[in-house]
């Protein structure tokens, strides 16, 4: 392990305490199946060829792709916060004393490579899977939700047309255009077991079957 800089010693802060974002990170950090995912994206991911510039490491990209997901971080927002968050450097394994963080258009390539292979729904599934051989899931209750993903209404596909993915929704007397994320939620624990997502004007019953897993005694 490579000595600390004066960038992430600790020594100095007498009074700091954990705040509940360290407190996340800590568990994320033995809950999570990171090896496991590594697993699944390595074989898509870039390799180091001559002398050119080296690619991020997987293990790094990996962990904030996770942040972004856990505290909903855009690219560039989630270059920023890791600048001024030292929890979350630490989950990286970013030490500014001797690197810089990776930029946005690096979080972006990495994101959109997910994307293209479509290994989100795997690394969801992974992480489920491992959750369950741990006995954290699954029980027999489903909390159902639906949550609005908001864009603004001139987004565009490649084709300069507003997104056929996306629709115009009113929630209460507020209209909204984008998608829909429908969750299926354990009871017992709270850890998500399923996600679909829609266009925003799709009812919430419509996707209902599909966010249970089929042992449930109760919704």
């Amino acid at each position: 392990m490579s000595q600390l800089t004066f960038a992430t010693a600790t020594g100095f802060e007498r009074f700091r305490k954990p705040t509940r974002r360290d407190l996340f990170l800590a568990e994320m950090q033995h809950v999570v199946p990171w090896a496991d995912l590594c697993a699944v994206i390595e074989p898509v991911y870039p390799k180091p060829e001559g002398a050119g510039r080296r690619p991020v490491g997987l293990e790094r990209m990996r962990r904030i792709y996770f942040l972004q997901q856990w505290f909903n971080l855009s690219d560039p927002a989630v270059e920023e916060t890791l600048y001024d968050s030292r929890a979350m450097r630490t989950f990286v394994g970013i030490d500014l004393g001797t690197e810089p963080v990776p930029d946005e258009t690096t979080v972006c390539r990495f994101r959109h490579l997910l994307e293209t292979h479509q290994l989100g729904p795997t690394l969801f599934e992974t992480v489920n899977a491992h959750l369950r051989a741990q006995g954290l899931t699954v029980s027999t209750g489903t909390i159902v939700d639906a949550t609005i993903i908001h864009a603004p209404s001139s987004t565009k596909n490649a084709d300069q047309a507003r997104d056929p993915e996306m629709h115009q929704t009113a929630k209460g007397r507020q209209w909204y255009f984008g998608m829909k994320a429908h969750l299926g939620v354990d009871s017992r624990t709270k850890l998500i077991h399923t996600v679909r997502a829609t266009a925003a004007n799709v009812a919430d019953s419509i996707v209902l079957p599909q966010l249970l897993h089929g042992q449930e005694t109760r919704v």
